[in-house]
């Protein structure tokens, strides 16, 4: 697989996490049954992690492409941060009527390369779509697990 390609999802989730950092402390201070309000300190904790682990995760896989769990990670990445833009950015600008931060990222950046991605490597026979969403699941679960323990951590650091 192309070097490239790792680098266009390291560009696209970090610009994600960008967005979402200038903007979504401050979104989720408006009442909502859909986020709890964030501090930028607890936020920017949990989006540095996040985006860390993406990165870890990205060149765990360009560096060692035969070890299975770095490609499961990798693919698990990709996988959850394309659902990340549907649930819960989508979801919630639409329920809410609003925009909800990192959904314009989401849309023009992380569907369209991380499914381009994942073609590719299909298309290379790199992996399976059972791979695929065997990996979005249980990646997705872990990030949803690790946000909230991120906030609390993060809540802990004084700006």
């Amino acid at each position: 697989m192309q070097e490239s390609l790792f680098i266009f999802f390291c560009l696209a989730i970090t610009l994600h996490n960008i967005e979402e950092a200038l903007w979504l402390p401050q979104w989720s201070q408006q009442p909502s049954k859909f986020q709890k309000a964030v501090s930028t300190n607890e936020f920017h904790f949990a989006v540095l992690v996040i985006t860390s682990l993406a990165y870890l995760a990205a060149f765990s896989y360009c560096y060692f492409p035969e070890s299975l769990l770095a490609k499961w990670l990798f693919i698990g990445f990709l996988g959850a941060m394309i659902l990340n833009a549907f649930f819960p950015h989508l979801l919630a600008t639409i329920v809410m009527k609003r925009y909800a931060p990192g959904l314009l990222t989401g849309v023009l950046l992380n569907i369209p390369i991380n499914t381009f991605i994942l073609y590719t490597m299909f298309m290379d026979e790199r992996m399976s779509i059972k791979e695929t969403i065997f990996s979005t699941i249980i990646i997705g679960t872990i990030l949803l697990a690790l946000i909230p323990l991120l906030f609390k951590m993060g809540k802990r650091i004084r700006a």
